[in-house]
């Protein structure tokens, strides 16, 4: 369970045993639908049957989901922009009630907070299996062969794609699977063009981002940089940077990687983005090395700190279609001062 520690800059502890399944078939047709408002609402026309291919095979949905339990991080947010209330999320950091944080309370609205599973000890497949589901998500995950078995024998289950490292997938793809699965393909589209066009506007605004280098990293270990197929690495491309050359060779088959001291040169790029467990500690830690104290992403203050229990920190690495547009609110004016390479320019921390 050692990747979805790094998922959050290691403030979760994730050790290997999983619990024990408790056998259990689907929901009767007599349960309460988990969706807001009418439980059809917002469904396209002839959308089920329908079939979803993903790692380990294909998810054959034949009906609405009327109880959708969330072993990915952060498919709740997709839901909720759906209008569709899971009865169940999988906690990955932060302990907010329903694990909905604060950019998708609006949407939650007056609906029942989702009951929250825990993944400190791995999935819980018998809670999983007493809340009787018809549709397990888990497109932002890490699902093993053996989890895949004993999931899909309660309902059908989405896992992550096929042909993409675990915790990879775009919140652009991860949308448009939930929203598929859930028979809302067309506002799901709706959903990511009005999205992407928060980054067009950014890219307009912010020439300066077209072709300059950025990273983000962690202190985990050491520091660990994400890579090319991480979602927050994907945010900066979005944004018009280029991550720096050699990363893949780092990452390798994984989201992200720790780097040995002969290769802290990589943090030297335009624009690094830390995401750290305490902002001025943390800060202090980093810039106080005295390899990292000679390059020029210190000297000329290209570097911005984010903490990962502060809002702006937790989107930094929760990133979907709701907490996107927070996000880029917050996160850009910092980005904008830091990479202008001018010490003299202040990074304005936001909360």
């Amino acid at each position: 369970m050692r990747l979805i520690n790094i998922r959050r800059t290691a403030t979760v502890a994730a050790a290997g045993l999983l619990l024990a399944l408790t056998a259990c078939g689907p929901n009767s047709e007599n349960d309460e639908p988990a969706t807001a408002g009418s439980a059809s609402a917002g469904v396209d026309a002839a959308a089920f049957p329908v079939s979803i291919a993903h790692k380990f095979g294909t998810a054959e949905i034949k009906a609405e989901p009327k109880r959708i339990v969330t072993v990915g991080l952060v498919e709740q947010d997709a839901l909720l922009a759906l209008g569709v209330v899971p009865v169940a999320t999988t906690e990955w950091f932060g302990e907010k009630p329903g694990a909905i944080w604060p950019w998708a309370t609006a949407a939650l609205g007056s609906a029942e907070k989702p009951q929250v599973l825990t993944f400190t000890d791995g999935i819980q497949f018998e809670k999983v299996a007493a809340l009787k589901p018809d549709l397990i998500l888990a497109v932002y995950s890490g699902l093993t062969t053996e989890d895949y078995a004993k999931l899909s024998k309660m309902a059908p289950t989405v896992a992550q794609p096929k042909d993409q490292v675990d915790y990879g997938v775009s919140w652009q793809e991860l949308t448009r699977t939930v929203g598929e699965s859930v028979g809302r393909k067309a506002q799901a589209e709706k959903l990511v063009t009005d999205t992407e066009a928060l980054f067009t506007k950014v890219k307009a605004d912010h020439p300066e981002f077209a072709g300059k280098t950025g990273l983000m990293a962690t202190t985990y270990e050491g520091y660990w940089v994400y890579g090319t197929q991480d979602p927050r690495g994907r945010l900066l491309t979005d944004l018009g940077f280029t991550l720096p050359a050699g990363l893949d060779e780092i990452t390798g088959k994984e989201f992200g990687a720790n780097l040995s001291k002969e290769r802290t040169d990589l943090l030297d790029v335009d624009m690094l983005v830390w995401i750290v467990d305490k902002h001025d500690a943390d800060k202090a830690k980093v810039q106080a090395d005295p390899l990292y104290s000679k390059l020029k992403v210190k000297t000329e203050a290209r570097d911005l700190y984010v903490e990962n229990l502060e809002q702006v920190g937790a989107a930094t690495s929760f990133i979907s279609v709701l907490s996107l547009p927070y996000l880029l609110d917050k996160l850009v004016p910092q980005i904008a001062a830091a990479v202008d390479g001018d010490p003299a320019t202040a990074v304005v921390r936001a909360s």
